[in-house]
C-alpha cells in the first residue's frame, strides 16, 4: 500500500500543474510553478518561419506519398494538381536513380516519410522513467538542435470556453502563454469533442484537421507530443514547447495533417498549434523529455 501511495504521489506531482480544476483552486498559492510568461516575454527557440517551412516539408511529402487518395481534392484544384504532379515526377526520378528496385507505385509508411524527409522517425513506447507510462522516442536517425521533432495534438480552447468536464482526471491539457488550452487526451469525452469539431469543419472534400492521432494509425507521424514526459533530476529536458499560430496562407490541401482543431468555430482566428523543438542534438534511441514550466527566455 505504501509503495502504491508513493507512486500515486509521484504521478500527481508530475501532472498537477496541468490539471485545470487544481489550477483554478491553487493559482493564488503557487503561481510561480505554472507555465506563466509575462506578455512582454518571448518563448521561441526557432522562428515561426522555420516552423512553417518544416511543417510544409513533411506535410507535402505525406501528401505526395498518399497521392492516389487525394484525387477528389486535386480535381477541384487543377493548378495545385499540376504542381504536385511535377513534384511527384521529380521524386520518382530521384528514387529511380537511388534504388535498383525502384517501384513507381510504392507507398511508404508515414514514419518512413518522416525519416526520408527530415532524417529521423519517432514513436510512442514505454517510458524509461518509472511510473511514467508512455513516452516518445527517436527510433531512427538523428535530430539536430533547433528542429521541430513533434507536435502537440488536441482541441484548442480559448479562455472563456468550457473545458471543466474534459479536464477531470485529464493529464493532457497544455496551457499556452496567453491562457489558451489544448486538450491532448485521445480518450473519453476529449476524444468525442475533437472528432465532433473536426467533422464540423469539413469543407466538402477538404479536411481541415487530422483525426488519425486518436488512433494507432497516424497519418501525421509528428502528432505524439502529448506523450512526451516531463524531465527529472536524472533525465534533463532535450525538447521544449513552442507555440505557433497557423497563418491564413497555409495550403488548404495540407490542413488534413494538422492535429489541432478549435472548439468554437471562428474564421477570424488563427489555429493555435504547439510544436516541440530540440534543445540539443538527439540521437537514435533517446527518449524525448520536456520541461512543462520553464520559459525559454
Amino acid at each position: 500500500p505504501d509503495a502504491m501511495l508513493r507512486a500515486l504521489r509521484r504521478r500527481w506531482d508530475a501532472y498537477k500543474y496541468r490539471f485545470v480544476p487544481w489550477l483554478a483552486l491553487n493559482l493564488h498559492r503557487k503561481r510561480r510553478t505554472l507555465r506563466y510568461v509575462p506578455e512582454s516575454s518571448q518563448d521561441k527557440i526557432i522562428s515561426d518561419e522555420d516552423v512553417f517551412e518544416t511543417l510544409l516539408r513533411i506535410f507535402k511529402a505525406l501528401f505526395i506519398n498518399d497521392f492516389s487518395r487525394q484525387a477528389h481534392i486535386l480535381a477541384l484544384l487543377p493548378e495545385i494538381r499540376c504542381k504536385y504532379l511535377e513534384l511527384l515526377t521529380v521524386e520518382q526520378k530521384q528514387s529511380k536513380v537511388n534504388s535498383c528496385n525502384y517501384q513507381s507505385q510504392h507507398v511508404f509508411s508515414p514514419e518512413e516519410v518522416l525519416f526520408n524527409t527530415l532524417g529521423f522517425s519517432i514513436t510512442r513506447d514505454r517510458s524509461s522513467l518509472v511510473c511514467a507510462g508512455t513516452g516518445v522516442f527517436v527510433t531512427k536517425g538523428f535530430v539536430p538542435k533547433g528542429t521541430v521533432v513533434s507536435m502537440y495534438p488536441g482541441t484548442v480552447y480559448r479562455k472563456h470556453e468550457p473545458i471543466f468536464f474534459q479536464s477531470l482526471g485529464n493529464p493532457f491539457i497544455f496551457r499556452c502563454i496567453d491562457g489558451v488550452l489544448i486538450d491532448g487526451n485521445d480518450k473519453g469525452l476529449s476524444r468525442s469533442v475533437y472528432r465532433s469539431c473536426s467533422r464540423r469543419d469539413h469543407l466538402g472534400p477538404f479536411q481541415m484537421s487530422d483525426e488519425s492521432w486518436l488512433t494507432a494509425a497516424l497519418q501525421n507521424p509528428l502528432a505524439v507530443g502529448q506523450y512526451v514526459n516531463n524531465c527529472s533530476h536524472e533525465k534533463a529536458a532535450n525538447v521544449c514547447y513552442q507555440e505557433f499560430d497557423v497563418p491564413g496562407y497555409f495550403p488548404v490541401e495540407l490542413k488534413q495533417y494538422l492535429p489541432n482543431v478549435v472548439y468554437s468555430h471562428d474564421i477570424e482566428s488563427h489555429l493555435r498549434c504547439v510544436v516541440l523543438v530540440t534543445l540539443r542534438d538527439v540521437k537514435q534511441g533517446e527518449e524525448l523529455f520536456s520541461n512543462y514550466y520553464t520559459v525559454v527566455r
